[in-house]
């Protein structure tokens, strides 16, 4: 009996939003699959004039930064996501599943975070393919759980402020 009213709590937490992390994961796990089997390392498939499917290999985070390291990085950046995403899966947890624009994004980042360290650790890189650019000028790749991770950082932005009364009021109670 008891285990069927935990089981219940459960189900008003923000934990309910953890099915958009396993879509988010499943879809860039899919579509790095894709990218890997038909484009080659580096060569550019224009799409239109302002983006180009380029498959390429990222050892390190955003802008390559730490790639051209030893492969202490790996590990270190595997860790560091999965300790953020255990602070995340708490806060999901601690939240009411009404909250549903603060548990969405916390779902977007945790899917996306979850799927770059996957490759990371079974591989050893990110793999990302999407290529935007204006002319010559060209923003780094990146793929699925990098746009994910975005989505949800910038969701997070906007709950605070949408929110922001609803936060006050639960802190004077």
């Amino acid at each position: 009996m008891e285990n069927r009213s935990s089981s219940k709590s459960v189900t008003q937490k923000g934990v309910v939003w953890l099915w958009l992390s396993v879509l988010v994961f499943v879809l860039d796990q899919w579509t790095k699959s894709i990218a890997s089997e038909t484009l080659k390392m580096y060569v550019a498939v224009p799409v239109n004039e302002f983006l180009n499917w380029t498959l390429m290999h990222n050892k390190g985070v955003a802008f390559s930064f730490l790639a051209d390291q030893s492969g202490w990085q790996r590990w270190f950046l595997s860790v560091l996501a999965i300790v953020i995403v255990v602070w995340l899966l708490v806060w999901m947890y601690q939240n009411s599943k009404a909250m549903k624009l603060q548990n969405a994004a916390l779902a977007l980042v945790v899917g996306g975070a979850l799927g770059n360290v996957y490759d990371r650790l079974m591989l050893g890189y990110v793999v990302d393919f999407v290529e935007l650019h204006y002319n010559e000028n060209y923003w780094p790749a990146f793929n699925v759980a990098d746009s994910a991770i975005c989505m949800g950082a910038v969701l997070l932005i906007i709950d605070a402020f949408v929110n922001k009364h609803e936060n006050v009021n639960d802190n004077k109670a």
